[in-house]
């Protein structure tokens, strides 16, 4: 298991939620989550780009941050459901607004991203 060996920083807003929401589909899974998709596999359906390993774990990490609840049904084989603790709810809104804004910057936004995956795979072209 990863052990931090640096303390983290922590001394604005902008560091905890960095803290907290760190992590490529940590945004991805509070939405669905919210949306309701509340079961490992149905989250793997809507986020096939990410391993099941690392979604459990981010999901531990988000449980852990105690921004979601895990609910093991005492059945076989087990049933684990993810849902949205009050605490989690309340960066619903949070997300919405960044992913709004994303909307709204989407042609910009996609032009410098591509921009950038170009560049950099043009630096890795041997000669």
């Amino acid at each position: 298991m990863y052990e931090r060996k640096i303390i983290p920083n922590l001394n604005c807003g902008l560091d905890l939620i960095g803290e907290v929401l760190y992590g490529k589909w940590k945004i991805r899974l509070l939405w669905f989550i919210n949306e309701g998709y509340q079961r490992p596999s149905e989250l793997q359906r809507k986020i096939p780009d990410a391993s099941r390993r690392v979604l459990t774990m981010q999901l531990k990490e988000l449980e852990d941050h105690e921004l979601v609840t895990r609910k093991i049904y005492p059945v076989v084989p087990p049933k684990v459901e993810y849902s949205l603790t009050d605490f989690g709810k309340t960066l619903i809104p949070v997300i919405a607004t960044l992913g709004q804004w994303a909307d709204e910057h989407e042609n910009r936004l996609r032009a410098v991203i591509l921009k950038q995956a170009v560049s950099s795979d043009l630096e890795f072209i041997p000669d």
